[in-house]
């Protein structure tokens, strides 16, 4: 027997379940589908587990800083990684059943456990159940790349989800990949009070962003017993006794490093090689992404891909957008393009980077011809009095015509002030706005006018 819908949403990550709820509760009678926990990666693996236990290292970081605050009797300071855990179990818990009420709650939505697979370009399966619908919604996300190194299968290695699930503070952790991911992780590690070795396999971290904030994280997490392994272009893996050995071919130092625990971070994967596509004749790519338009639809009329499946943002807040964009575009006939919206993210070490727009190579790749004001966070009033110095912000403006380019905030609370930033690039607003406007004393932000006040030719 098969069971009709006007929409199928697969998958429950950030896009999939306000999907399914707008549609629903616009008379459309739909179902949700999700193999495992409703959530998706930022609920269950991603933002908020791994900002809890930020927040924890950050915590143990600043107690061991107390004096420097004039604070006396901290003693010696140790963390419990039980509760660590348990503290962050508990948000997850929270904030994943929050979902689950409001989705029982939601009327015309029908919410389906289980493993969905194309059979036709309307039809899925979903175990022994069959359905089909006119518009199917593709959320399925991703996870973490296993690259197939020799001796990978070998070592029990960890990934962003697995290392989540540990009760103790590791003894030694060895990073693989000097990513986003894998610097967070790397440097919560440590705070906790594990030795920790980042291994890239490229010549600098963070590859996207400019040299002098690669530099400047480097710097920074080094300062805090972080050893790095650079252009280490043949890694491969071998378990010895109770040791997990990284083989490395660098130019500098050991040609081994030993481990108790190896965390792989060195990409996502998208979760689409077990949904049946070909028989729905949805294209991907070669690595699995699905091809979407401006609107977020596949090649096949009345399929569309959201989220991290589809290459076009892997963030949970360009996943929620997509969901805005389809949604809109649908019942409303917005004709809203995913192409309208700006880069923006952040990394979640210790000071963040705050990111919006167009680094400085984005900008003279696209032929710009560029100003850049830059100050060091040492010159940042609000950083001097947090005792919190470390890292610098940028602002880039194209010359010819003064629009706001892009900006990047390492620093105290740069993943907030960067939205300064942020809304007037999406308005298109000139450098020359942000320079007149007026903000707040002490701030980080209200730096931003003298920062564009003080910009120099970046040609």
């Amino acid at each position: 027997m098969k069971t009709r819908f006007d929409a199928i949403v697969v998958g429950a990550g950030q896009a999939g379940p306000s999907l399914a709820a707008r549609l629903a509760s616009a008379g459309m009678k739909v179902a949700l589908i999700e193999r495992k926990l409703l959530g998706g990666t930022c609920v269950n693996t991603g933002c908020t587990p791994t900002k809890a236990m930020v927040a924890g290292a950050y915590a143990a970081h600043l107690a061991r800083r107390a004096t420097d605050y004039g604070v006396r009797g901290v003693g010696r300071v140790s963390v419990d990684m039980k509760a660590v855990k348990a503290r962050k179990d508990a948000i997850v818990e929270a904030s994943r059943n929050g979902l689950i009420d409001w989705l029982r709650g939601t009327k015309n939505l029908t919410v389906i456990k289980g493993h969905a697979r194309f059979t036709s370009a309307s039809e899925l399966s979903v175990g022994d159940t069959h359905i089909s619908a006119p518009r199917i919604f593709l959320d399925v996300g991703g996870r973490a790349t296993v690259p197939d190194y020799p001796g990978t299968h070998d070592i029990g290695y960890l990934t962003n989800s697995t290392i989540l699930d540990l009760d103790a503070v590791l003894e030694r952790l060895v990073v693989v990949g000097g990513g986003y991911v894998g610097l967070e992780f790397a440097q919560m590690f440590r705070r906790f009070g594990s030795k920790v070795t980042v291994v890239q396999r490229g010549p600098r971290l963070l590859p996207r962003e400019d040299e002098d904030v690669s530099e400047a994280i480097l710097d920074m997490l080094r300062s805090e017993g972080i050893e790095f392994r650079l252009e280490a272009e043949c890694i491969s893996f071998e378990r010895r006794g109770e040791d997990k050995v990284v083989s490395l071919d660098c130019r500098q130092g050991e040609p081994e490093i030993a481990g108790s625990h190896v965390l792989l971070a060195i990409g996502r994967t998208p979760n689409t090689d077990d949904l049946g596509l070909d028989l729905a004749g949805v294209k991907v790519n070669e690595r699995g992404v699905i091809e979407v338009d401006d609107g977020l639809r596949t090649n096949v009329p009345g399929i569309w891909a959201l989220g991290d499946c589809n290459g076009r943002g892997a963030f949970t807040h360009t996943s929620y957008n997509d969901y805005e964009i389809v949604a809109e575009n649908l019942l409303n006939d917005a004709g809203r393009k995913v192409t309208e919206r700006h880069p923006a993210y952040a990394l979640y070490t210790d000071p963040p980077l705050g990111r919006a727009g167009m680094s400085e190579a984005d900008a003279r790749r696209a032929g710009h011809s560029i100003l850049v004001g830059k100050r060091p966070m040492t010159r940042v009033a609000r950083a001097v009095e947090k005792g919190e110095t470390t890292g610098f912000m940028k602002v880039v403006t194209d010359a010819e015509s003064g629009k706001l380019l892009g900006a990047a905030i390492l620093g105290v609370g740069g993943d907030e002030a960067v939205h300064s930033v942020l809304d007037l690039i999406h308005m298109g607003a000139s450098a020359e706005a942000l320079r007149r406007s007026v903000h707040i004393h002490p701030t980080v932000a209200e730096l931003l006018p003298t920062l564009v006040a003080e910009q120099k030719s970046g040609e």
